[in-house]
């Protein structure tokens, strides 16, 4: 059989929360998923606002795209998704790992949800398993379970060319993903980074976040070689033990994502916003000492 090509990708980056989101699509006028869009969202005014995620839009409507799927990598800490936003303009399903019911469960009791919260993973329209595969198009998908940020956390690898990490790896010169949240493990992000270590040194690397240093631009694109030779957590064949010390003492100095409040409770939900009360309006909570 011939070898698959590899995938169209339109990267957009959102500043505020340095996330980049992703048109993959296999040909213009062709098939197209969204891979974890964003939300703007502005703490001190408690606004939403969808200046990034309309990026998104117009450049599918432009190309002519028929939308399958809106995939989430994980429920982020970082930004609100935009995942309903889209779904509403330009139909597609919204996936994620199938291990998100454990992160629901887990910020059900965190933020204590209203009864009706269901941590069975039924806010989102399909839960990906290890080994899953589907197609878009001309778009062949396998789905691989790497926990450690948080326990669902996926990549989505496309016609064996280019993997979707998420925020499992960086950019080399950043290195690897905290995993001091509730439910992270960094012995299980190791093993699960040399998951991704161990597809073919050429295939491309997608990450959702860049935090460039020396003052280099943002870069949203890396390969299994790349990481390998020069990822600064990884490099030099450092074992489990000495990943697990060193990310634990470094994420003991690490604040808080600045918007995790806000932005778990909307993204254990598939994007959406607690339910409104009697007078319509919607609230988040702000948990006291429990993060």
């Amino acid at each position: 059989m011939a070898e698959q090509p590899p995938p169209l990708v339109k990267a957009f980056l959102d500043s505020d929360s340095s996330t980049f989101s992703y048109v993959v699509y296999d040909r213009p006028g062709g098939a197209a998923v969204v891979i974890d869009p964003v939300l703007d969202f502005d703490y001190k005014s408690g606004r939403t606002r969808t200046d990034t995620v309309q990026q998104l839009v117009d450049f599918i409507r432009e190309q002519g795209l028929t939308l399958h799927w809106i995939l989430e990598t994980h429920a982020h800490a970082d930004h609100l998704s935009a995942a309903p936003f889209i779904r509403e303009r330009l139909g597609g399903r919204i996936g994620i790992g199938e291990h998100i019911r454990e992160v629901q469960r887990i910020f059900k009791q965190v933020f204590d949800l209203e009864d009706a919260f269901q941590p069975d993973g039924s806010q989102f329209d399909h839960l990906f398993g290890d080994g899953d595969g589907f197609e878009a198009g001309e778009l062949g998908f396998r789905v691989m379970h790497i926990p450690g940020h948080t326990p669902a956390d996926l990549a989505y690898i496309i016609n064996e060319q280019a993997a979707f990490v998420g925020d499992t790896l960086f950019m080399p010169d950043v290195g690897t993903a905290r995993c001091d949240f509730p439910g992270g493990s960094a012995a299980r992000l190791y093993r699960s980074i040399h998951r991704l270590l161990a597809l073919p040194e050429s295939t491309a690397l997608y990450v959702c976040h860049d935090y460039p240093k020396g003052g280099r631009e943002h870069r949203c694109l890396t390969t299994v070689a790349e990481q390998k030779c020069y990822n600064i957590h990884l490099r030099g064949g450092v074992g489990e033990a000495e990943f697990v010390k060193m990310r634990s003492e470094r994420d003991a100095t690490l604040e808080l994502p600045r918007l995790i409040i806000p932005a778990i409770q909307v993204n254990i939900r598939a994007g959406s916003m607690p339910p409104a009360d009697e007078q319509g309006k919607v609230y988040l909570k702000i948990p006291i000492d429990q993060l």
